[in-house]
């Protein structure tokens, strides 16, 4: 019998982002097996297996709903088992995009004007541009992957995306115009920047799955005291927002080299064309030296409740 740790792997589930936690979950598996004794645990419904906390922590290698809105970390919490990444409530408040905003408000980052609604309630085209402007961002209140965001140019666009929208919760932001930028964070430091240039249109579900669909720049170029600046906003958006062992921050640096906040994202993809794994070859940490660091705390933290028992 093996003396290695035992880590559990699960992926899939039944949100719209099954298909990328799919790719994400083997990926990470096959990362950890050199150091792990690893289980991939494939979920086709939004349901917590029977595992034991004695001898396995968790990896949940899961994107969209139940994987990162903190139900399924709300489980693992009330089996008591150990698991890598934020706590249920980090992920449920980092899963709400307006309420992330109101508490990284004060960690450096500029904050776009917003206007937050129901579907039932929705506000009309000319309320939200008397606010926002016509370029507008509306998006789901608590989707990740750019699931359900819409982009409107004019008064036209905004009008038909407003119609389209039945269901649920959203949020219409003022669209600010710059350069798309990410930044991983490991233990809490930030890692490299990583400039995300779609070939045509925007960075959007298409873009981030498509392998070459997109350019990435990593290291990003800009200016070093900027970025030194921008990593520790985003350390500290990460710190206000109770994160741990490991997030990834996404904002847009305007062309007067502004860095305003857009999300933090507390389960990144960890496919071949994943933003994290380019940040973390910035500081010299290739893909499967940064998926241990990212489960190294929940071992320790799996070892700590054994020893206590």
């Amino acid at each position: 019998m093996s003396n290695r740790p035992h880590v559990t792997v699960l992926c899939g589930g039944a949100s719209p982002e099954a298909k990328v936690s799919r790719v994400t979950g083997p990926s990470v598996a096959g990362a950890l097996k050199e150091f792990y004794d690893v289980e991939l645990i494939d979920l086709h419904e939004d349901k917590l297996p029977l595992l034991d906390p004695a001898k396995t922590a968790v990896f949940p290698a899961m994107h969209g709903p139940f994987g990162e809105d903190g139900k399924l970390q709300a489980l693992l919490d009330a089996a008591g088992v150990a698991y890598a990444g934020c706590d249920a409530e980090a992920s449920a408040l980092c899963m709400h995009k307006i309420n992330t905003k109101a508490v990284v408000k004060d960690s450096g980052f500029k904050l776009a004007g917003d206007i937050t609604f129901a579907a039932q309630s929705k506000p009309s085209a000319d309320i939200l541009i008397a606010s926002l402007g016509e370029h507008v961002v509306v998006k789901p209140m608590d989707s990740g992957s750019s699931v359900g965001v819409h982009i409107a140019h004019n008064r036209f666009e905004l009008c038909a995306i407003m119609e389209q929208i039945k269901t649920g919760d959203w949020m219409a932001e003022q669209f600010v115009t710059g350069r798309e930028m990410t930044v991983g964070l490991l233990d809490g430091k930030a890692m490299g920047i990583v400039e995300i240039c779609p070939k045509e249109g925007v960075y959007d579900y298409a873009h981030k799955y498509t392998a070459g669909a997109t350019d990435y720049l990593f290291p990003a170029s800009i200016e070093e005291t900027l970025s030194c600046k921008v990593r520790e906003y985003a350390e500290n958006a990460f710190a206000s927002c109770g994160c741990r062992d490991f997030a990834r921050l996404d904002f847009i640096l305007t062309n007067d080299e502004e860095p305003y906040f857009l999300e933090i994202n507390t389960l990144p993809g960890m496919t071949p064309t994943s933003l994290l794994p380019k940040s973390a070859s910035c500081v010299g940490l290739g893909f499967q030296p940064l998926v241990r660091r990212m489960m190294e705390p929940a071992i320790a933290r799996a070892a700590l409740a054994r020893a206590a028992t």
